[in-house]
């Protein structure tokens, strides 16, 4: 995470700096809330400031808005006068360090803030493969679609990448296609010089120089309207960039990410998205399947939240019931790990007892998770095996194909003969002929269901 400290550098607020470099952080220094305004306009970017809460934290936050800079302030002094404090919070600081410091405060603050504690949780086959393929390309300077519906972790995906390249290093920058108005996103990706619009007050280093030697994530590129696309394909084959306003194309060393929920093959055929400019983007397509295809991964991302919500909330840390394990896995989760994340972060504050149950777990409107008898669980999970396992089949055998579909439907259907073989769409005659043939050949095949098995 990058750290911009704003304020006279001695004492305890030096101690707060070599604390938060000791996070993690990279930290640099400024004296005045204009030199930080002018250092963030020239391309040093920040993830966070931290700023003495004696200089005016209301004018730089204006400072930086009329600038589209959009960056969070913790404000910090020495003596924690609860008036002053109070004053920081009111003029837009997200929070405040009393000094000097404490280490875990810091810390704590850093993460929080910046909320760089997104790890890749990942136990799904389905989201393996797509995790081993990121490890393959990561290393490379091709550029990587990514793609996928809402709130299934493209950008965590891309982070991840970042992480596994050549430039883990440098800046992971991210603009968001979608978020910024169309005539104000090509000044925020390539920059402007003074004067080169009503506003532009001073020049202005966008994100492809604020990148450069790192990253840049175009996040929903879909968004785009087709003149931009233009002069980006330009910066992606020529790797230039050109100021609005400028006189002369600028150099940029960086890495394209670019995510979409959208399917660009049918937007190139609607004619709103270039087919040129796809093909730049997609030299390697990562798809990140929803939630609702990589079932094993919903509890454990479930579980992760509960630890990192009952943390944030200073509350005690409690397990999931099995109930409430089983019906988050079968909930659809069209939000997908958005959705799930809010409802977890609900169950931490809702829970009452020994375990988080599945009365706590709601969806927004604060109905409870449908339930499902297991006859019906059964078969939605065989189903949902099934739909994720035929990804993994590339490069097998038909014959090979068919023993692992059966034998995966069959385990997820606890061994009934009767469930799996409607699930499959064969009798269950052909099926009992295809087991034996597996077992003849020393195939471990799951045992008959003892309760329900009707075979």
């Amino acid at each position: 995470m990058r750290l911009l400290v704003v304020g006279q550098l001695n004492g305890q607020l030096a101690s707060a700096v070599k604390m938060a470099m000791s996070a993690g952080a990279k930290v640099s220094h400024v004296e005045t809330i204009a030199a930080a305004t002018h250092a963030l306009r020239a391309g040093q970017g920040a993830d966070l400031l931290m700023v003495d809460y004696t200089l005016d934290i209301a004018a730089l936050i204006a400072a930086n808005e009329a600038e589209r800079i959009r960056c969070p302030v913790v404000a910090c002094g020495v003596g924690a006068d609860p008036q002053r404090a109070a004053d920081a919070i009111r003029a837009g600081a997200k929070e405040f360090i009393p000094l000097p410091p404490e280490a875990e405060l810091i810390a704590a603050i850093l993460a929080a803030v910046a909320d760089d504690n997104r790890p890749m949780v990942v136990r799904d086959p389905a989201m393996q493969a797509v995790m081993s393929l990121a490890d393959q390309v990561a290393p490379s300077d091709a550029s990587i679609l990514i793609t996928g519906e809402s709130g299934v972790g493209k950008e965590v995906v891309a982070r991840y990448v970042h992480q596994k390249s050549r430039r883990a290093g440098k800046s992971f920058i991210s603009v968001n296609c979608a978020a910024i108005p169309e005539n104000l996103l090509e000044s925020e990706l390539f920059g402007h010089e003074k004067g080169a619009f009503t506003g532009a007050v001073a020049r202005r280093i966008g994100k492809f120089e604020e990148a450069n030697g790192g990253t840049l994530l175009l996040d929903e590129i879909s968004e785009m309207d087709a003149r931009l696309q233009a002069k980006l394909l330009r910066a992606l084959q020529e790797r230039e960039i050109d100021r609005v306003g400028g006189s002369k194309p600028v150099r940029v060393d960086i890495r394209i990410l670019a995510t979409s929920n959208r399917d660009l093959a049918q937007a190139v055929r609607d004619g709103t998205f270039r087919e040129d400019l796809l093909y730049r983007l997609n030299v390697v397509n990562l798809r990140v399947p929803p939630l609702r295809e990589r079932p094993a991964d919903i509890v454990a991302l479930a579980e992760f939240f509960v630890k990192k919500y009952a943390a944030a909330n200073g509350v005690a840390e409690r397990p999931l019931s099995v109930v409430a394990k089983q019906r988050l896995a079968m909930h659809r989760w069209t939000g997908n790990v958005r959705e799930l994340e809010n409802a977890m972060h609900r169950a931490v504050l809702l829970a009452i007892g020994p375990e988080i149950d599945d009365a706590a777990i709601r969806l927004p409107d604060g109905q409870p998770l449908s339930a499902l008898d297991p006859h019906t669980r059964a078969a939605q999970a065989a189903s949902l095996a099934a739909e994720t396992a035929t990804r993994g089949y590339v490069g097998q055998t038909v014959a090979e194909m068919e023993q692992q579909l059966i034998l995966d439907t069959l385990s997820h259907c606890l061994g009934n003969r009767t469930h799996a073989a409607n699930i499959l769409g064969i009798s269950i005659r052909t099926l009992r002929n295809k087991l034996k043939e597996y077992a003849d050949l020393g195939v471990a095949v799951p045992p008959p269901q003892s309760a329900m098995n009707a075979a």
